[in-house]
């Protein structure tokens, strides 16, 4: 690492920099004071060496407190789960709605802020939502009795669930010029307008396709910022299953795979259990977890994930 004067303006270095310039005036004196004398040559010679190993310290240190402070720039400060019915009708939609309750419970259970952006869009604001709830990603099957079958035929259904981590820098930079706004007004339960103002923000991505809408805001200009933060996380989660899929046989065998389609969890009703399918694994009380008692799942998962960095199989279709 170069020194840079610019590491006067940082709080955290401000203290370094001061003393490697100081070391730099000192080096320059002893130069000049030598003025062709031999002895006093070599005597400056001996302190331009302790100096620049001094001033190569307190480079290191530098260095070690900017990566430190770009590495918590960049950890997320809030999560956003985008969740979406998949197979099995309004089965699907009714099962969707009940993940995001049962995440929105657990965010409560943690003290964390949680209120919903949009229809199925949760945010948690909460620097350790992300290391929580990183590897809920994937396909989450239902399987249950519908409460308008007669019969008594057990239904499967499905949905998806997409967690994305909301950063303070993004690692994503976004054209304007690929951006379509469009605003509206946002809407409440049953699509009643709760706002004479249109404030709700809809963007899309035209180079991907990718869509955002935030309604959560009060103002425009708020809801288009947050619409922003969640379509810089959507890009940031694209490019990710990109490179995840380039590098698959790899990862084969791996937990947090990223990916939306794989199917990783089934919650079976009739035999009061939860089974994570990349664990192997089943857990009882669903009323309990689907209120939110989640954490036994999320600590076995992340336990799998750090043992060596490989996790259980892939689930199986």
């Amino acid at each position: 690492m170069d020194y840079s004067p610019e590491f006067k303006k940082n709080f955290a270095t401000a203290y370094l920099a001061e003393e490697y310039e100081r070391l730099e005036n000192e080096r320059r004196e002893a130069r000049a004071a030598a003025g062709g004398d031999p002895e006093l040559e070599r005597l400056a010679a001996d302190d331009d060496a302790r100096i620049k190993a001094r001033q190569a310290e307190i480079l290191a240190d530098i260095e070690r407190i900017v990566t430190k402070e770009k590495e918590e720039e960049s950890k997320p400060r809030s999560v956003v789960l985008e969740l979406r019915a998949g197979a099995g009708g309004d089965e699907a939609a009714i099962f969707a709605q009940d993940l995001l309750h049962m995440y929105e419970k657990y965010a409560e259970s943690r003290g964390w802020k949680a209120r919903q952006v949009d229809d199925l869009t949760l945010e948690i604001a909460s620097p350790l939502a992300w290391d929580a709830l990183r590897y809920e990603t994937g396909v989450h099957r239902v399987q249950r009795v519908p409460e308008t079958e007669k019969s008594g035929r057990i239904h499967t259904s499905t949905a998806s669930v997409a967690i994305l981590p909301i950063r303070d820098r993004a690692k994503v930079e976004i054209n304007p010029a690929d951006i379509e706004m469009e605003f509206s007004r946002a809407g409440g339960a049953g699509g009643q307008n709760v706002n004479k103002v249109e404030t709700a923000v809809r963007l899309v991505h035209k180079p991907t396709g990718l869509e955002v809408r935030s309604q959560a805001e009060r103002s425009q200009q708020a809801n288009r910022e947050k619409a922003m933060a969640i379509l810089a996380a959507k890009l940031e989660a694209a490019e990710e299953e990109r490179r995840a899929a380039s590098e698959a046989a790899e990862r084969r065998g791996q937990i947090g795979t990223g990916d939306r389609s794989e199917k990783i969890r089934t919650y079976n009703y009739l035999q009061d259990r939860v089974t994570d399918h990349r664990l192997k694994e089943s857990w009882h009380n669903l009323p309990k977890i689907l209120a939110g008692g989640i954490d036994a799942i999320l600590e076995a998962l992340a336990a799998a994930a750090s043992a060596d960095g490989v996790g259980p199989a892939e689930a199986a279709d």
